[in-house]
């Protein structure tokens, strides 16, 4: 309860802020500002209703008021961005009328609400932009050559699943969306890597029932992700994976056999997660064959530098969406210190990181498309 009055006021804050920079800065009085100011005052309550399903309540019946509110959301960020720019173009004005003498009054309030009308044009567009950019989950095909791969398995085509955050905006019917996307591949394996759900069991584990349909003869692997501790207890969710069909490998590691050869499939426990379930390479990988390959999967792109060290051939990985809002890609590249999307190789090492096929919060993305990868694995020469 104490979380969601500190999140209520925080929003209220910000909506106060809104106001002030958009109704009472450009001056906007009779019907205008009545409107602008209903529109901030019911994005208020749909922000903090928005944040109470999935977290706090079941998103049955309320998925709806879920979307809704985290939609806008994300129009709240744009509109802050937008207004940040803003401010920093009028203090240039205000520098420069120094030197040329200051503009009147009314020169002034005009810029001001045609500036502030583009701001609010601008984030609108973006978030409806980005609302059908979400909605829209794609195949993309990847290429992977491994140094290590046995060439029995040349053509070895892996569906890596990631970050579906279903629950408080989305539901069975997206799960049920990539499971048909995936299964219409036909791969060999399949790669979950974390972050499917953002709830409870309870409230949303209704929400995965269709990842039960996930098809691939060598078999469905899955790693837990960051959100599934902060939503609930990881064994829990690790419980109702394997109910629903899933392999689940964390910490832990199995043989996968094609044509007579054998590589290894690892994983871990999400990088931040607490005790008792810390990520641990090392109990991952006891007891392997040191010349064989191995594909790890992890959630976090973080794993790497540790991956790298223990020998690991390939690992996938999500959690970082590509940022998923515009321009977000950049702070996400500087916190990871690495490429957050596509492929990217550390010492002997080659990772990849999807954008997920899901969206964390707001179901919108804007440049940072969401995707279903599958990766071709096909054996490359040793580097001398």
């Amino acid at each position: 309860m104490l979380r969601l009055v500190i999140a209520a006021a925080i929003l209220a804050l910000l909506h106060l802020l809104l106001h002030r920079r958009l109704v009472r800065a450009p001056g906007l009085t009779g019907r205008w500002a009545q409107a602008a100011t209903g529109t901030l005052v019911a994005g208020w309550v749909l922000a903090v209703a928005g944040t109470l399903v999935g977290a706090e309540i079941s998103p049955h019946p309320w998925r709806p008021l879920g979307f809704l509110g985290l939609t806008w959301l994300a129009a709240v960020f744009y509109l802050l961005l937008g207004l940040a720019v803003l401010g920093i173009a009028l203090l240039a004005l205000r520098l420069i009328a120094r030197f040329r003498g200051a503009p009147s009054d009314h020169a002034r309030r005009r810029f001001l609400r045609a500036a502030t009308a583009v701001v609010v044009a601008g984030s609108v567009g973006l978030t409806a932009y980005g609302l059908v950019e979400a909605a829209s989950p794609r195949v993309v095909h990847e290429t992977v050559a491994l140094p290590r791969l046995p060439e029995q398995f040349r053509g070895l085509r892996v569906a890596v699943v990631s970050d579906l955050h279903l629950g408080p905006a989305r539901g069975a019917g997206f799960t049920r969306r990539i499971v048909d996307l995936v299964n219409r591949e036909q791969p060999d394996l399949i790669a979950v890597v974390g972050d499917l759900a953002d709830g409870t069991v309870s409230r949303v584990g209704d929400d995965l029932a269709p990842l039960a349909d996930l098809r691939a003869p060598l078999g469905v692997y899955a790693v837990s992700g960051n959100h599934e501790q902060i939503s609930d207890d990881v064994g829990d969710w690790m419980r109702h994976w394997t109910s629903l069909g899933l392999t689940v490998v964390n910490n832990a590691r199995v043989e996968v056999e094609r044509q007579g050869a054998l590589i290894d499939l690892a994983g871990v426990y999400d990088y931040s997660n607490k005790a008792p379930y810390r990520p641990d390479l090392d109990a991952a990988l006891a007891g392997r064959a040191p010349d064989r390959f191995v594909l790890l999967l992890a959630h976090q792109p973080n794993h790497i530098a540790t991956a790298a060290a223990a020998g690991v051939d390939l690992q996938v990985s999500g959690h970082t969406h590509g940022g998923q809002l515009w321009p977000l890609r950049t702070i996400v590249e500087w916190v990871h210190d690495t490429e957050v999307t596509g492929l990217d190789t550390v010492d002997d090492t080659t990772l990849f990181t999807t954008y997920g096929a899901g969206a964390w919060g707001p179901p919108v993305r804007v440049g940072a498309p969401p995707e279903v990868p599958i990766l071709t694995l096909v054996p490359a020469p040793a580097t001398p």
